[in-house]
């Protein structure tokens, strides 16, 4: 029950979020089509504004972690869309570079050599990170496996089965927080090397494509239930 409890909390946190984070897009679109991107009291109080946003939302995905971290892994108040493109119950950090390369397009050899050195060094974190999961992921079916065969009445080879799993989703917990941590990380190291302006763009890019992600994972998911 507090798990359903938990999961109605979160998803209705998250309805509200993304109605934000719309207006958030909306906010930095109209900056860049103003003329006035120069503006640079304009141009941090809205990275400000998106700094404080993303702040919320890592806060109440924490909680939820620690509460129960499958929800975080298998999140049903995403589409099926979304959650294909998901790493360790988000985006991966180095899509953030992505977003950098795609959209600002005034970058500096400075800003490009210094982004680069991030990238890779992000992208090495993300990788040792990706197989430390997959090995407790590993860990974690085989005692599954086996408290399902102590359950049907055959000899369990550990006496401590529930300490064990409980021991393993800690761990899954920890990777998660490593995961956001990461994200946080490779996103507050870019915006340190754009300029405001850079900034704005580069917000704006993520902030559209995770709202397209959404409204076109939502489309796919009511076209499969009107196919049947």
């Amino acid at each position: 029950m507090a798990e359903i409890t938990n999961q109605i909390i979160f998803e209705a946190f998250f309805s509200r979020w993304l109605i934000s984070q719309d207006h958030h897009l909306q906010d930095l679109l109209q900056l860049i089509g103003s003329g006035d991107g120069e503006n640079e009291q304009w141009c941090n109080n809205l990275i400000k504004d998106n700094i404080a946003h993303h702040k919320q939302y890592f806060q109440a995905k924490t909680t939820l972690v620690r509460q129960n971290v499958f929800l975080v892994l298998a999140p049903t108040w995403m589409s099926s869309f979304e959650r294909a493109h998901l790493w360790i119950g988000g985006f991966r950090p180095r899509l953030a570079f992505r977003l950098v390369i795609n959209n600002i397009l005034d970058l500096t050899d400075d800003q490009i050599q210094r982004i680069n050195i991030v990238r890779e060094d992000i992208t090495e974190e993300e990788d040792e990170l990706t197989d430390e999961f997959d090995k407790v992921q590993e860990r974690m079916v085989s005692s599954s496996v086996l408290e399902l065969a102590r359950q049907m009445g055959k000899p369990a080879t550990n006496q401590n089965m529930e300490t064990t799993i409980d021991t393993l989703k800690l761990s899954i917990e920890a990777m998660v927080e490593c995961a956001d941590f990461l994200r946080k990380k490779s996103r507050g190291m870019i915006m340190e090397i754009l300029k405001p302006t850079q900034c704005v763009r580069f917000l704006a890019a993520e902030c559209q494509l995770q709202l397209n992600l959404r409204r076109w994972g939502l489309h796919k998911d009511e076209q499969r239930l009107r196919m049947g």
